[in-house]
């Protein structure tokens, strides 16, 4: 007969299966290419890149050289592979530096050559290279006011795509003639391939005037050079189609269903019966705990759509939009709106984490939600809504000694959330 674990430790089993699960050095040996005729380049950025760079180092037979940006702290040995840091969620002068060096080193290649390219999440703001006449100052101010906007990372790597030197194709496209293999690392909901990291080496069909219409629906007010960059079209990237990149191809190494099959499958061993109900959730973070909390009561309560014991699974990218003055974090809103819903339900406890080990800008990956979670934050003198209304979900959970920090776990498959029902 099999014994259930404590709640909070099958939660925490789950969660490190499903980061275990997109660790590069599982899942980047069986995509290597065939050596070439002529030189071996590798480039990437992400906070798995590094990663990324040392699994390649550790199973590629011949000679290579190359260069990746990772954010600070995420950094691993390599000895061939030149890896910087930079920030993220904000770019700085090391990540545009980074952007820079990167172009020249694939700026002379040959039809011999193959570039490999290593993209996980994260690498829109690490590899940062304004279009020319735009300042880093500026882009910093646009990310800022993104991050804050509510805006779906969609609509960011869009408008981030046509104010760079290098997203958007224009990585690929200075690599040509040579073949460019891209090897990425899923953080984005429905796994499109121009949202991870705003697509440096992958053709984009969006313009400029969509960009210009998403900082209109957000009311983002743009510096002159960002509005004249995406009113004159001179920013727009490399299409579908173009010739620069006919020897291109990419494949998702990782993705955010694997990493939910894995946690999956830690919960059958259990003796829980997994029940995924989607790898691509976006919206506010607060309004799909709402959401989530109604299935889990009907759980709970009626059997239904589930009987009990089970646990929902659940991956995406929610969005928060800062009113308040807390730190923000999607997984810790969503966490603190789901208990306040729940309200005390006996027998739903809950993890939320990002599986890169950061939620928002904290270096903190999430929080785990107990059901007596908001009654305790009750007897400190917490109120839970004041709390959600201040967006300050990390300060809630860290008072309650529950948030989940992992470190840099080297990997970015995006949100995990996890409602188990006993």
């Amino acid at each position: 007969m099999t014994t259930t674990p404590a709640p909070r430790a099958l939660l925490q089993a789950m969660f490190h299966a499903a980061v275990e699960a997109a660790q590069p050095s599982h899942c980047i040996p069986p995509h290597l290419p065939p050596a070439p005729k002529g030189r071996l380049i590798v480039i990437g950025a992400g906070k798995a890149s590094a990663a990324m760079a040392q699994a390649v180092e550790r199973h590629w037979p011949g000679p290579l050289s190359g260069l990746v940006v990772t954010r600070y702290g995420y950094a691993v040995p390599c000895e061939r592979i030149e890896i910087v840091e930079a920030s993220h969620p904000v770019p700085d002068q090391a990540g545009m530096e980074a952007a820079r060096r990167m172009l020249d080193l694939v700026g002379n290649l040959q039809a011999d050559d193959t570039v490999l390219c290593l993209i996980s999440g994260g690498g829109s703001s690490l590899l940062a290279l304004p279009l020319d006449g735009i300042t880093l100052a500026d882009k910093q101010a646009l990310n800022r006011a993104l991050l804050a906007s509510g805006a779906t990372i969609g609509e960011m790597n869009c408008v981030r795509r046509h104010l760079s030197a290098i997203k958007g194709g224009r990585l690929a496209a200075a690599c040509h003639p040579a073949q460019v293999v891209t090897l990425a690392i899923s953080d984005v909901p429905g796994d499109k391939l121009g949202d991870i990291a705003s697509g440096p080496t992958v053709g984009d069909a969006t313009t400029c005037n969509d960009a210009l219409a998403i900082v209109r629906r957000y009311g983002i007010a743009l510096p002159d050079s960002l509005r004249i960059a995406l009113e004159s079209g001179r920013g727009e990237s490399v299409k579908p189609g173009d010739p620069r990149l006919a020897r291109t191809r990419t494949t998702l190494v990782a993705t955010p269903q694997m990493a939910l099959e894995a946690a999956a499958a830690v919960a059958r061993a259990a003796g829980v019966t997994p029940y995924i109900l989607g790898d691509s959730l976006e919206g506010e973070a607060r309004d799909v705990g709402k959401v989530m909390a109604g299935i889990a009561l009907q759980t709970a309560q009626r059997g239904q759509p589930f009987p009990a014991p089970c646990v929902l699974l659940s991956g995406g990218e929610t969005t928060v939009t800062v009113r308040g003055n807390g730190r923000g974090g999607r997984n810790v809103e969503f966490l603190l709106a789901l208990g306040i819903a729940l309200d005390g339900q006996a027998g739903i406890h809950a993890l939320a984490g990002d599986t890169d080990g950061v939620d928002g800008q904290e270096d903190i990956a999430g929080a785990y939600l107990a059901p007596d979670t908001v009654q305790r934050a009750w007897a400190q003198g917490i109120k839970p809504r004041d709390s959600l209304d201040n967006n300050d979900g990390h300060g809630f959970f860290q008072a309650l000694g529950d948030s989940v920090v992992t470190g840099p776990t080297l990997t970015n498959v995006n949100d995990f959330r996890a409602i188990l029902i006993t």
